[in-house]
């Protein structure tokens, strides 16, 4: 006999989000499996969103799923929270099938998938995150803007025919940033250098002259002056924003210190946009693997007739990974922390730079899952166990050469070795 599916959710509402209106479907199951339909529409405004929750508390319906369409959800999301429970879900688990589909249609076919709890509900932090991590993706972005002008000021440069570039490492630090000052004042490169260059700098005076041997029009020069003008704007407005951020993160001082802890995280911005991504409550992921895979980090499953498709990460995370990233960076750079930079040195030798890169991420993404589960700072040590040779010293012949694989070892076949010792070339 066929199993059959278990409603888990007898009465529940799916809802179709535009930009105008809504499309409403509360199904309302019976001990007999038989469903009723009622179809309401609403439009987007305040007032008929709370009349759409005064409808489902009418109908005693306090289970709700929709899509999540651009940012058409968040209005319905901020009045329903009150009062439901609100699955909401990426548009790819809930698409109906082709040429099938009306307003009604879908909002039918969402309560009915979601009335079997079939829906994957998507990660929604709690209101003070959401409004934490608004802030730091616009400072985020604000940072995208400020490179934008530099690469802009960098092409001026460029089609000057100054070559900062070449002579420093940072167009923009103290050396390179006071001789354009000295250009755009002057006009020319005909001023002495000496007294502009810091004592660190490892430029000699003739390479900077010889780079900054060019002609800057009038035109490129107004250019650049606004382009820094708007660079110091935007200066001020982080600024300003940073002190916004941290005046709403102070219930989270705790979780920020236990992140400083951390490998790589030495800025307290730095941890304060990593918890406006994932939150402080870490029981919302099963496990760290959980919030690897929902962050982009971990490798997709796409396997078809016994044969792996592909294994790259998602492209989820947009604006967690690329901070993680930065963050193993470091990590992977400095000796203070040997059990992050040796296990970048081993994946290094035979997974390369953006592999290994990837797994110091993931690895550094599940400390904090387990730091903020069980409220305990950053353990070094932990990782150095793991290191230590086995007590008993016996190992079988694949454990040994698991061992000598993940040393960055590679096993040949016997008949490989014998081919190659004899002059042949060894088999792909």
């Amino acid at each position: 006999m066929a199993n059959v599916v278990k409603i888990v959710y007898p009465t529940c509402c799916g809802i179709d989000v535009h930009k105008d209106f809504l499309v409403a479907c509360i199904a309302r199951t019976d001990e007999s499996s038989n469903t009723i339909h009622m179809m309401r529409r609403f439009s987007t405004n305040t007032g008929d969103l709370r009349r759409l929750a005064d409808w489902l508390a009418f109908n005693e319906c306090k289970d709700v799923c929709m899509e999540s369409t651009g940012k058409y959800w968040v209005p319905v999301y901020n009045i329903l929270e009150e009062t439901c429970n609100v699955c909401l879900t990426h548009p790819k688990y809930v698409k109906a099938i082709k040429g099938q589909k009306t307003d009604k249609r879908d909002a039918k076919w969402i309560a009915e998938l979601f009335k079997c709890d079939l829906v994957r509900s998507s990660f929604i932090p709690p209101f003070e995150i959401r409004q934490l991590r608004d802030l730091c993706r616009y400072h985020t972005k604000l940072t995208w803007v400020v490179t934008a002008e530099k690469n802009r000021i960098q092409n001026s440069l460029t089609t000057s025919n100054f070559k900062l570039d070449a002579v420093f490492s940072d167009v923009f630090g103290k050396s390179a940033s006071r001789i354009l000052d000295s250009l755009l004042a002057l006009g020319h490169s005909n001023f002495e250098i000496a007294p502009l260059l810091d004592k660190r700098c490892k430029a000699t005076i003739e390479e900077v002259r010889a780079a900054i041997d060019g002609q800057l029009s009038y035109a490129q020069g107004e250019k650049i002056k606004l382009m820094r003008l708007h660079m110091d704007h935007i200066k001020g407005l982080q600024d300003s924003l940073e002190l916004l951020i941290m005046e709403l993160a102070e219930p989270y001082l705790p979780q920020i210190g236990l992140l400083l802890t951390v490998p790589g995280i030495s800025s307290k911005l730095t941890a304060i946009k990593i918890i406006g991504e994932i939150g402080a409550d870490m029981s919302v992921f099963e496990t760290s693997k959980h919030l690897s895979s929902w962050a982009g980090v971990a490798p997709q499953n796409n396997e078809s007739a016994g044969k792996k498709k592909t294994t790259r990460i998602s492209r989820a995370g947009v604006y967690l990974k690329p901070l993680l990233v930065q963050v193993a960076l470091a990590a992977s750079r400095t000796a203070k922390h040997p059990e992050i930079m040796d296990k970048y040195q081993q994946l290094l030798k035979r997974r390369g730079h953006k592999k290994s890169i990837i797994a110091i991420t993931r690895r550094i993404l599940t400390a904090i899952w387990h730091m903020f589960s069980k409220n305990e700072p950053y353990n070094a040590k932990l990782y150095h166990k793991a290191d230590k040779p086995p007590a008993s010293r016996v190992l079988t012949p694949e454990q040994a050469f698991d061992l000598l694989r993940r040393k960055g070892y590679q096993i040949v076949e016997p008949d490989s070795v014998a081919k190659q010792s004899s002059g042949d070339e060894p088999a792909a």
